[in-house]
Order: structure tokens, then sequence, then C-alpha cells
């Protein structure tokens, strides 16, 4: 075999690793995505709110209390969203129910997916969800209203933390986008939390 035969058959194998590679990182870009989404779910890292467990959801109220804000915004879908209420006032340890409005102010069928997080950033760990309209797919008629609940705790933590027990105020945020549907819809549900039974998309009486 000539020496040209070796470096044709070298070539050719360094083609194929580099190939090989290039797959690799293109696959492992694609799968950090829901990977980085489900880090910070569980740990709160950047103001991302936690689902909650049982445990957490079953432990004893605290007499210290924390006002919760409520800010809402939409981008890229013709709804009005809104909170029902401004602020609630909770106990550290308390489920909490709040309410949401949205309306399609469109003249067509829209389907929105609501992404969240809290300020200031130090409470996301201690932020937890125990069911939110924002763990699925929601969709509005033209000019149909619908209030979507979620139901949260603040752990007792957060009133021991250095960084969040002097912050007496947290702001939960929705933003509604537009909901990825067909080919997509599988990835971007793999980058939300997923509910068992998910509270939320059906139209209170007299919506």
């Amino acid at each position: 075999m000539s020496a040209r035969t070796d470096a044709t058959g070298r070539n050719a194998r360094l083609a194929l690793v580099c190939a090989g590679v290039f797959a690799v990182m293109v696959g492992a870009a694609f799968a950090a995505v829901p990977f980085y989404r489900a880090f910070c779910q569980a740990t709160g890292f950047n103001g991302t709110v936690r689902r909650a467990t049982a445990d957490v959801a079953s432990r004893a109220v605290s007499s210290r209390t924390v006002v919760v804000r409520f800010d809402t915004n939409v981008n890229g879908i013709g709804w009005r969203f809104e909170p029902v209420q401004a602020l609630q006032t909770v106990h550290l340890g308390e489920n909490k129910l709040a309410f949401f409005k949205a309306t399609n102010i469109s003249n067509r069928t829209l389907t929105g997916r609501a992404v969240y997080n809290v300020m200031p950033e130090a409470a996301g760990p201690y932020f937890s969800k125990l069911e939110c309209f924002c763990f699925k797919n929601q969709t509005l008629a033209p000019g149909q209203s619908a209030e979507f609940p979620v139901v949260y705790t603040v752990d007792h933590r957060y009133g021991e933390d250095l960084d969040t027990r002097s912050q007496g105020e947290i702001t939960l945020s929705y933003t509604f986008f537009p909901a990825v549907v067909g080919p997509g819809a599988d990835k971007q549900a793999a980058a939300a939390p997923q509910a068992a039974s998910p509270l939320g998309g059906r139209s209170r009486a007299g919506l």
C-alpha cells in the first residue's frame, strides 16, 4: 500500500471523527436547554420558581409573613393578561391561592404558554408552586376570558437566610408567549415543569 493511500485513509478517519464530535456537540446543545431549566426549577437559580414537593407543602405555618406582589406581561400573543389581586400577605409555610385573568383580544384562537420567575432572585429557592396554569398550554377563543389559578408557598427558610430574611416583599412575574405547536411542542414541554394534575384553563362562572 502506498504512502498516498495511507494518507487518504487517515484523512477519511479524521473526517469521520470530526463529524462524530460535531454531532455530539450539536446534540448536547439541544439537550442543554431542558437540563438547564430542570436545574433552575430544582435549585431556584436565577430567580426561577421551584415545583413544590409534598414535604414542603405539609410543613407547619409560621407566624412570620411576606407580601407577594403579582406582575403580568405578554410577548407576541394577542392577549390581555392581569392579576385578579395585586398582592397577597402570606405566612411562611402557608399554601396560598391566587388567580390571574387572560382575555384573547384577537380575532383568532390562540394558544399560549406562561413562563415565570420571582424577584429578588434570592427568593427563588424558597418560592414553590404546588399547582399552576403555567404547567401546560392554555387556549382561548376570540374574545374569550378565563381565570387561571396558582397555588404556591414560601418556605420557612426564607425568613432565616441572610440574603432574604430582611426582604419583606416578593414579586411573582408571569409572561405569556405563543405556545409552540407541532414538531417543536415536545421540546417546549420538556423545557417547562409538568404537573401531574394541573389546575387552570377553564373559564370560571360569569366569564
